[in-house]
């Protein structure tokens, strides 16, 4: 395995990248079953679902008393970027098994994929990195869960601040650019403006009025 590492660039950065996601993944399984989540429907959310940043959202939306509606248009807005996802990489790498391979599509996969030269080694980069990640997530949020369920009432150990803080760990990795960070700043405004005004969950809804910051100079 060691030798492995050494020799494959590939296999060592999705193994790296494993390791983060083993984090994230305890962390949502404690935080779902801390704000009352079966452990059956974590188990379900991680197979089914699996979309971190989403899950995420779901569960404090869910923790907030949003709608069922809410929640899922949330999640279909966050998660819109992985249609132009599939138009980069649906040939060339998923072909015939576009099905599975659409399940298993991260920005880490889409990235490492796209990231390779040769279409064999996109190829190789993608399921690798996306079968890795999809096991990593699953059973480090199990693990998480169950670990969770034993704590109680998340207020008395501070784990109901831990969905915010995962969020914004999510969130500053992508701050790049200063349109990024126009966009970030803009929606946290929005939805802390909106949030004696309006609804639970359409506050972050409103925060996505922020996307117009994007284009601004």
């Amino acid at each position: 395995m060691r030798s492995i590492l050494r020799t494959d660039p590939i296999a060592r950065d999705v193994a790296a990248l494993c390791m983060a996601a083993a984090i994230v993944g305890l962390s949502f399984g404690a935080i779902a079953s801390a704000a009352g989540v079966p452990l059956a429907q974590i188990v379900a959310m991680n197979a089914l679902v699996y979309a971190g940043g989403a899950q995420f959202l779901a569960v404090g939306l869910a923790g907030a008393g949003a709608t069922a509606a809410a929640i899922v248009l949330a999640g279909l807005l966050l998660n819109a970027r992985h249609l132009p996802f599939g138009l980069a990489i649906g040939n060339e790498v998923l072909g015939r098994r576009r099905f599975l391979g659409s399940h298993l599509m991260t920005d880490e996969s889409v990235a490492f994929a796209l990231a390779q030269d040769d279409p064999a080694r996109r190829r190789r980069a993608y399921w690798l990195t996306g079968i890795s990640l999809y096991l990593t997530w699953n059973v480090c949020a199990a693990v998480g869960a169950i670990a969770g369920s034993a704590l109680g009432d998340p207020d008395t150990f501070g784990i109901d601040a831990a969905f915010p803080a995962a969020l914004l760990a999510l969130t500053l990795s992508s701050l790049k650019d200063a349109a990024s960070v126009r966009v970030a700043v803009g929606g946290a405004a929005l939805a802390l403006i909106a949030t004696p005004l309006l609804p639970a969950g359409l506050p972050v809804l409103a925060a996505l009025f922020a996307l117009f910051l994007a284009r601004s100079k």
